[in-house]
């Protein structure tokens, strides 16, 4: 949690395959004490979808830490997201959401970036995305 702790900048790139458009989300993220020894990881930016209007976004995850340096992702409301263990620098979860399938690779790239590639893949999406997170507060977010 040492690692994630504080301010981030976040650049994602999505791609919907099944539409055939892709957008970008340009914001921060912090990581910081949620009480009961939770960690609240927040991101708020601006979302894109090309030719689109650009739009304000967010989102809001728990991380309950373990005593072993790995923790639990929970969703804003509760419900169990995937896991993740960074302390050898990558980490790859599946997280099955109704008929879909969400598979992500966490790498640590240093100490100041790390990053994230979701693919999903069901009836209902077909999708790609691809976060990098940097250490330190966003120029103009």
């Amino acid at each position: 949690m040492d690692y994630l702790t504080g301010e981030w900048t976040v650049e994602r790139t999505l791609v919907d395959l099944g539409a055939g458009r892709s957008g970008s989300f340009r914001g921060t993220a912090v990581f910081g004490a949620a009480g009961d020894g939770r960690v609240s990881h927040t991101e708020e930016g601006e979302l894109r979808w090309d030719g689109g209007t650009p739009g304000r976004a967010g989102r809001t995850l728990v991380l309950l830490p373990g005593a072993d340096g790995t923790c639990e992702v929970m969703f804003a409301d509760g419900r169990f997201f995937h896991d993740l263990d960074l302390r050898t620098g990558g980490w790859a979860v599946c997280h099955p959401c109704a008929a879909d399938r969400y598979e992500g690779a966490f790498a640590v790239v240093s100490r100041d970036e790390w990053q994230v590639r979701w693919r999903t893949t069901g009836p209902a999406k077909d999708h790609l995305q691809r976060t990098v997170y940097r250490r330190g507060p966003a120029a103009g977010a």
